[in-house]
């Protein structure tokens, strides 16, 4: 026994440590600070970042040095408002009626891989057919995507922007149900909620008012009543569930604050009360820039749309910028979101650019994709900074995106749960 004993004590002294993966930062950007370090080591271990270094700090035997001094390193991007399964074109419209989910899954497999490279290792996907799906088979290691935090259906009113049936001729079009997403009322609100908890979503979405891409006349009207939001607000919140809000005009902007909505999205035609009512609830907006650019130039485009969208986008589409710079300057909570699905899937950086030029600084923009989405997601204590026992996800540019954002759209490093996907 007493050999037994001594055995076991001589080889847990003799096991090996494990190995890590070191990546030397030649800058790294402490979004949490809101400064930029220089020469600072990332020291990895697995899923998890074991430390981080003041200086560039050699490896030991086994381990993995990542040379990253001529980039700037940077927790995994957020982008809090995307759509991977789909993408849209001038063939959307038909597609409604041709495509199975199979379809739909399969598309989604190679936009999945465009985000996480681009450096989006997070997402928050609001709406479609299979993203709870796609969030699974990512998670079990099937696919390469970034983590996938879903809504699965939004939630709509009959008619509103996110009834499947818009457009339909009615011998195709089945009377949509709240499992579909469609409500009417208190009790039709509680059963949509209880549904997307059965089905597995993260996050739940509503349409609060008309959207730009939908087959319906208004982009803007608010779609449903102050208590039907207020009731899917309190039912989600039973089920651990935040609640985003895509909103256009401010009627309905004001009434999804009001009850108690996390997130605004897009925010387009958002007055000074709105503004107010955010601050004062705390609430966040995800203002989507990029997504009114592309609904804009290819509204200019005959026959891209069809003629009810294309008006809409026309009107709508080069707003959202200045509502952003109005909606920062004010002092409005901000996470960054693209609706990428509209925009092509791996453009999300360049969401970044147009910040910037509305007035938000560099580094403030970085922090909306980082510490603040992780904020919004309620994951702040594992995502959005490089930090001890955080996940270690990692994106790396070269040169200082703090002096040229555009760099944001060169992606050179792309590390998630402490795997290489993308390397210089």
């Amino acid at each position: 026994m007493r050999f037994l004993i001594g055995l076991v004590a001589i080889c847990a002294c003799a096991a090996p440590a494990r190995a890590a993966t070191l990546l030397q930062c030649g800058r790294l950007v402490d979004v949490r600070a809101g400064r930029v370090l220089t020469n600072m080591t990332v020291v990895v271990d697995g899923p998890a970042i074991a430390r981080v270094d003041q200086g560039l700090t050699p490896g030991g035997a086994g381990d993995t040095v990542v040379d990253l001094r001529t980039h700037t390193c940077m927790p995994g991007l957020i982008d809090m408002h995307v759509h991977l399964t789909g993408e849209y074109s001038e063939n959307s419209d038909i597609e409604r009626f041709r495509l199975n989910p199979p379809d739909l899954a399969f598309r989604s497999i190679g936009f999945a891989e465009k985000t996480l490279v681009a450096g989006f290792t997070t997402v928050r996907d609001l709406g479609g057919q299979v993203n709870i799906a796609l969030r699974n088979a990512v998670n079990a290691g099937y696919l390469k995507g970034p983590r996938i935090y879903t809504s699965g259906r939004s939630i709509a009113t009959t008619g509103g922007h996110a009834d499947p049936t818009n457009g339909m001729r009615e011998d195709l079009a089945k009377p949509a149900t709240p499992e579909d997403g469609v409500v009417n009322g208190i009790e039709d609100a509680r059963r949509a909620v209880r549904q997307r908890y059965k089905d597995g979503a993260d996050v739940i979405k509503i349409t609060a008012t008309g959207g730009v891409l939908s087959v319906a006349s208004s982009g803007q009207n608010a779609q449903f009543t102050e208590e039907e939001m207020r009731e899917i607000v309190n039912i989600a919140k039973d089920y651990g569930f935040k609640v985003a809000a895509h909103a256009h005009g401010a009627e309905g902007m004001k009434r999804a604050v009001r009850a108690g909505v996390a997130s605004i999205e897009h925010g387009t035609l958002m007055d000074d009360e709105a503004m107010a009512l955010m601050k004062q609830h705390g609430t966040f907006y995800v203002p989507t820039i990029i997504a009114g650019k592309w609904v804009e130039e290819k509204s200019r485009i005959p026959g891209f749309f069809p003629e009810v969208v294309r008006k809409k986008a026309a009107e709508i589409g080069p707003l959202i910028q200045e509502a952003f710079a109005r909606a920062y300057k004010a002092g409005v909570k901000i996470a960054f979101g693209t609706d990428s699905g509209v925009s092509a899937h791996g453009d999300n950086a360049r969401e970044f650019g147009y910040m910037v030029q509305a007035g938000m600084p560099e580094i403030v923009a970085l922090r909306s994709a980082t510490l603040d989405a992780a904020t919004l997601l309620g994951q702040d204590a594992r995502l959005g900074t490089l930090e001890p026992g955080k996940a270690s996800d990692v994106v790396a540019v070269p040169g200082d995106p703090t002096k040229d954002i555009t760099a944001m759209t060169r992606t050179s490093f792309v590390m998630k749960n402490g795997i290489i996907y993308k390397k210089p």
